[in-house]
């Protein structure tokens, strides 16, 4: 296990527990957990490649005292550890550490929110936790992902960044992601930054993830995998959403359509102003969210 330096205290203001849980290769693993009530689902939000449990922090706050929400550190993410081979940085590990995760949390029933390769992660749970799911909400994913947008990831994942404040980062962030968010302002780059850097013992910021994660991501053939199409038809019977962002180069309009044909009760909902992916606060993806989680409540009270 490679250490991890550490990471500056969370800036967010949900009221966080902090779980931690051991993966079968030896790595101390971290979750943030939101208590909630007991008689319904928890909320299992997974983060996208190069993110972290920090992502789901204005989601926690919204939902506070009504939803209990689980969000991990992936492998070599957040406070998470970094593992030595860089090539366990693939769906089949992640998947293998979710497993234990939902054991050590007691995640008995959930609803998963999957960001990205979040919401890859969210469909091939189905292999092992189908029975334990409510609901599946992907954002911004679908099992057919755009090759510009693929290309694009590929060329940012890894790329390193240095800077020597806040602003710096902030700014840099803006260059690379303005096409994203081009509504943006300086405070919600600043905000964005501190979700996806952190301070070093040098005084530098960095990405908050290890870049070796991009090794296996940029093999040929390297998203290659599990049929997600068949992942998607799993979820027959259960509350499902998709959210895509309107300016997104990863879930193209055709794929959404395509997924609501083979899945009749899925709610498909366009976010306005955004690209890949919407961070969850936006108003259309928060009336969604709701709306989507009410439809959880009737079917497991029905």
């Amino acid at each position: 296990m490679i250490p991890r330096p550490a990471s500056p205290p969370a800036i967010d203001q949900a009221r966080w527990d902090h779980g931690w849980y051991w993966s079968h290769d030896g790595l101390r693993l971290h979750y943030r957990d939101l208590p909630g009530p007991a008689d319904r689902p928890a909320l299992l939000c997974l983060p996208g490649l190069t993110r972290n449990s920090a992502d789901f922090a204005a989601l926690a706050q919204r939902l506070a005292g009504q939803w209990r929400v689980v969000a991990p550190d992936l492998r070599g993410r957040g406070e998470s550890a970094w593992p030595r081979d860089s090539l366990t940085y693939v769906p089949l590990t992640y998947l293998l550490d979710l497993g234990l995760l939902i054991a050590a949390a007691g995640l008995q029933r959930f609803v998963v929110l999957g960001s990205s390769l979040g919401g890859a992660l969210a469909l091939q749970l189905t292999t092992g936790h189908r029975a334990a799911m409510a609901g599946v909400i992907l954002n911004d994913y679908g099992p057919a992902v755009e090759p510009a947008g693929l290309a694009r990831l590929r060329a940012n994942v890894g790329r390193g960044g240095n800077w020597p404040t806040w602003i710096h980062a902030a700014r840099d962030l803006a260059q690379r992601n303005g096409d994203s968010y081009p509504g943006w302002q300086l405070p919600d780059w600043l905000a964005f930054a501190r979700r996806l850097c952190r301070l070093t013992a040098a005084g530098r910021i960095v990405f908050d993830y290890d870049p070796r994660i991009a090794e296996p991501f940029r093999l040929p053939h390297g998203d290659a995998g599990s049929d997600l199409w068949l992942a998607l038809d799993a979820l027959a019977g259960l509350p499902v959403l998709s959210l895509r962002g309107a300016l997104s180069d990863v879930l193209a309009p055709d794929t959404q359509a395509a997924m609501a044909r083979r899945l009749p009760q899925l709610r498909v909902v366009t976010v306005p102003g955004v690209g890949h992916a919407p961070t969850l606060d936006e108003p259309a993806a928060a009336a969604a969210i709701d709306a989507m989680l009410a439809d959880v409540l009737k079917g497991e009270n029905a």
